[in-house]
C-alpha cells in the first residue's frame, strides 16, 4: 500500500559510498539541512568509472515503461473477472497473488535496490493483474468509477508535480519525517485490521460510507499525494548527487508504488461517496 522504496537509508548509504564522507542525511555543522550544490553535472566515482549516473529523464523513461507494463497486465486482470447475467462478478483468487508478489518485490528492493532493473518490471506485471481485476469489480458495482479514479489520479499527479517544481511545496526534513511516520502508521493500521479480520473481528468504520469512513479515505488519499512530493524530491536529489544508473529503475519503481496506492485509495473514496 505505502511506498517502502524511496527511503533515506538507501539514499544516504549510496551517497556515503560515493563521496567517502557522511551521507546526505547526516548532521552538518552550522546548518540544519544540506542541499547538493548545483553544477554542470553530477560528479562522483560512478561517473568517472562508467560515465552513467541517474537522471530525471532516465527515471521518467523507466517509469513510462513500467506504467505500460502495468496497464497491459491490468487489461489481462480486468478480462479475467467474469460477470454473470445477474450482474454478479467472480473475482479470481489467483489475482491476489499479484498483490502478494508486489509486496514481496517491494521488500526485496528495500534491501537490494541494484535488482530494480529486473524486479521492477515483475512488480508492474504482477501488481497490474491485481489492479485490473479489482478495478473490474468496482466498475461492475459502480459504472464508470474506474475512469473517474484514473482521471483524478492523473490530475493529482500533475498538480503535485507542478506544486513541487514551482516551489509551492518544499520537502524539508520535518515534512519528510512527518509524511513517512504517518505512512507507516497507516500501513500498521491496515496490517492490524487485516490480522483482526482473520480472527473474525470486523474493524469496518474505514470501509463504511459514513462521514468517518469518507474522512479516513480523504486523509489516506492526501497522504498518498504527499508521498508523491517525497518521490519527486528523491529523484531530484538522486540526479544532483550522481547516484548509480540503476537508481533510475529504483526511483521509477517507488513512484509507481505510490501511484498504485493513490489510485486504489481514490477508487475506495469514490465508491464510498456513491454509496451515500
Amino acid at each position: 500500500m505505502s511506498n517502502p522504496i524511496l527511503n533515506e537509508k538507501n539514499f544516504s548509504k549510496v551517497v556515503e559510498r560515493s563521496a567517502g564522507q557522511a551521507g546526505w542525511a547526516a548532521p552538518q555543522a552550522g546548518a540544519q539541512t544540506y542541499r547538493a550544490p548545483i553544477s554542470d553535472g553530477p560528479v562522483s566515482p560512478y561517473s568517472s568509472v562508467s560515465g552513467e549516473t541517474m537522471t530525471a529523464s532516465g527515471t521518467a523513461s523507466a517509469g513510462m515503461l513500467l506504467t505500460l507494463l502495468l496497464l497491459a497486465s491490468a487489461i489481462f486482470g480486468w478480462s479475467s473477472v467474469s460477470e454473470s447475467v445477474s450482474g454478479a462478478v467472480q473475482f479470481p483468487a489467483w489475482t491476489i497473488g499479484g498483490a502478494l508478489a508486489g509486496f514481496v518485490v517491494a521488500l526485496v528492493l528495500t534491501f537490494k535496490p541494484k535488482l530494480s532493473r529486473i524486479l521492477a518490471p515483475i512488480y508492474a506485471v504482477a501488481q497490474g493483474v491485481f489492479v485490473g481485476a479489482i478495478s473490474k469489480v468496482f466498475n461492475t458495482a459502480y459504472d464508470g468509477i474506474v475512469l473517474q479514479a484514473v482521471g483524478i489520479t492523473l490530475g493529482v499527479f500533475v498538480v503535485m508535480l507542478v506544486l513541487y517544481r514551482t516551489g509551492v511545496i518544499r520537502v524539508t526534513d520535518k515534512m519528510r519525517r512527518t509524511v513517512i511516520g504517518a505512512t507507516m502508521g497507516v500501513a500498521l493500521f491496515y496490517g492490524v485490521s487485516l490480522l483482526f479480520s482473520l480472527f473474525g473481528a470486523d474493524i469496518s468504520f474505514f470501509n463504511s460510507s459514513s462521514l468517518i469512513g469518507i474522512g479516513f479515505s480523504l486523509l489516506v488519499a492526501g497522504l498518498a499525494a504527499m508521498n508523491l512530493a517525497l518521490d519527486f524530491d528523491f529523484i531530484e536529489r538522486g540526479e544532483q548527487s550522481g547516484l548509480p544508473k540503476y537508481f533510475e529503475w529504483y526511483a521509477a519503481f517507488g513512484l509507481l508504488v505510490t501511484m498504485v496506492w493513490l489510485y486504489l485509495e481514490i477508487l475506495r473514496l469514490l465508491a464510498k461517496l456513491r454509496d451515500r
